[in-house]
């Protein structure tokens, strides 16, 4: 039997092999097409870009090399492995919706498969008949007209969070965080979120926790030398695999724990009405296909593992700005007193009749996008764009975050706004798009569902509570910590102390109605 260290050193020859191989392609590449790559950093000999690619703050990084080369693409390349970020809205357009053919795919890394994001998690799989059979299912459950249909469950969700905030306002982060899962545990599965400590949040958290920094360019070896999915978790510096090994095991009680919680709900007649509910009670009288169960359980496993870090970032952001801001506060506040009065709260069809609040969504999502990078597509094909020759197989990013900060597109970007979305007239603009879902065959399949959580939970809060700095012992203000903690794809807003409490005496009897009323 070959020693451990005779597997080990075949494996360091291979990878040795590897990298000359991937050395010589990136030399050959470009000339071999007679076109020369977009623009980016100068490669160091034999490791290219590999140390030009940051674990952390990508999104504002490559806006500012591109600043410097003064190029709206920035182009990196280490041992054979190309990644493009794109900072202009136009060219994302162009190539992600445009020829969407091309750029569908997803690259698919060692620690995805590790991980088995690839087979259950939808935004993860790669383009084809798999995906397409789970893309039609999601567009199907969360399209526009469907997405009306779990209104109730937004409400009663949202309306469950003011309840948390009059009872300990101190603790809006905690809150924030059950209710960005809660709304798609109960949509998807009836399941009801109450805690941090409840089994799903523990995994949800622990998931994606573990997987964004291996999912970030240059975030594990094995991604760049795929030979290293051999080495064993046991081996010294495989931290790589051994992280990619116990997010497998979270994946897996991520989909678990819940999956169990309804199937026995249903058995004992108890179960609240969910898709999967449904399912269950579909397969028991009338039967349903293996497939149809299948791309159902990905389905609901996707939306809540997707939802929950970028609505808590997103709602992070609001409470922020709301406190930076106090003059649009206001004026969303008088917006809404003025058109639905102080005797209700919110509901969605007041919608169309607050453009201030629908300017404050849209602001808030553009200025900080939860998802900073988006999510990484890749070249089915050899492609040119503007004279550049973009290989196959290249990681693309839309860089989300500069996108929305473009200053000619957004003067003053790094301004909180809203009155950028409305026209001379005081009208809003035909800017309705929010860049934060993403662009192509890829784009955020339950961006409906996520605009509306949104919306819902921004008129609640203003219509409620008043949001103002916190204020120590003596009566001094507190000052803020404005920072925001970059975790590789997704930004969350670090914590901070503020005074949340009801505008008037009236709010609490109103969200107690609300709460009986949705029951």
């Amino acid at each position: 039997m070959d020693s451990p260290n005779s597997a080990l050193s075949a494996l360091a020859g291979l990878a040795i092999f590897f990298i000359l191989k991937k050395l010589l392609d990136t030399l050959l590449g470009a000339k071999k097409y007679g076109r020369p790559y977009p623009p980016g950093p100068a490669p160091k000999f034999l490791i290219g870009n590999a140390l030009d690619l940051p674990l952390k703050d990508s999104a504002k990084h490559f806006r500012e090399v591109g600043k410097e080369l003064d190029s709206d693409l920035v182009f990196l390349t280490a041992l054979g492995n190309h990644v493009l970020f794109i900072n202009k809205r136009e060219i994302a357009d162009e190539l992600l919706e445009r020829r969407s053919k091309i750029y569908s795919s997803r690259t698919q890394i060692p620690t995805t498969a590790i991980m088995g994001w690839d087979k259950h998690n939808v935004a993860m799989m790669d383009y084809g008949e798999e995906w397409r059979l789970n893309r039609k299912a999601c567009q199907q459950h969360l399209n526009r007209r469907h997405a009306r249909a779990y209104e109730p469950v937004q409400l009663r969700q949202v309306h469950k969070m003011l309840d948390n905030l009059l009872r300990a306002p101190e603790d809006f982060f905690k809150h924030n965080e059950i209710l960005s899962i809660a709304i798609t545990m109960d949509i998807m599965y009836g399941y009801q979120v109450d805690s941090l400590d409840d089994p799903a949040v523990i995994a949800a958290a622990k998931n994606v926790a573990l997987a964004i920094p291996l999912l970030m360019p240059g975030g594990a070896l094995m991604n760049i030398f795929p030979i290293l999915k051999h080495v064993p978790s046991w081996v010294p510096g495989a931290m790589a695999r051994k992280r990619a090994e116990e997010c497998a095991f979270w994946n897996n009680e991520l989909i678990r724990i819940p999956l169990e919680y309804v199937k026995t709900r249903v058995g004992a007649g108890t179960a609240r009405p969910s898709v999967i509910s449904d399912m269950i009670k579909r397969k028991d009288t009338v039967g349903i296909s293996e497939q149809e169960e299948r791309v159902l359980s990905n389905m609901a496993y996707t939306a809540y593992s997707a939802a929950s870090d970028t609505t808590m970032s997103a709602n992070g952001t609001f409470i922020h700005m709301m406190l930076t801001h106090p003059e649009v506060q206001k004026k969303a506040q008088a917006e809404i007193d003025m058109v639905i009065g102080t005797s209700r709260l919110p509901t969605f069809d007041d919608r169309a009749s607050l453009p201030y609040v629908e300017a404050v969504y849209r602001e808030v999502m553009r200025y900080n996008p939860p998802l900073s990078i988006g999510v990484a597509h890749a070249s089915a094909e050899d492609d040119y764009y503007n004279g550049y020759f973009i290989p196959k197989g290249t990681t693309i990013f839309a860089n989300l975050w500069a996108i929305a900060h473009d200053e000619e597109k957004y003067p003053e970007p790094d301004k909180f706004n809203p009155e950028r979305f409305f026209t001379e007239s005081g009208e809003l603009n035909g800017d309705s798009r929010v860049l934060a879902y993403g662009f192509g065959r890829r784009a955020c399949v339950g961006k409906h569902v996520a605009s509306a959580t949104m919306w819902i939970t921004i008129a609640s809060i203003l219509s409620g509570f008043s949001i103002d700095k916190a204020r120590d012992e003596l009566g001094n203000e507190i000052e803020i910590d404005h920072g925001y903690e970059d975790l590789g794809m997704i930004i969350h807003k670090k914590p901070f102390k503020c005074s949340i409490l009801p505008r008037s005496d009236l709010v609490p009897r109103l969200i107690k109605e609300a709460l009986s009323e949705g029951k």
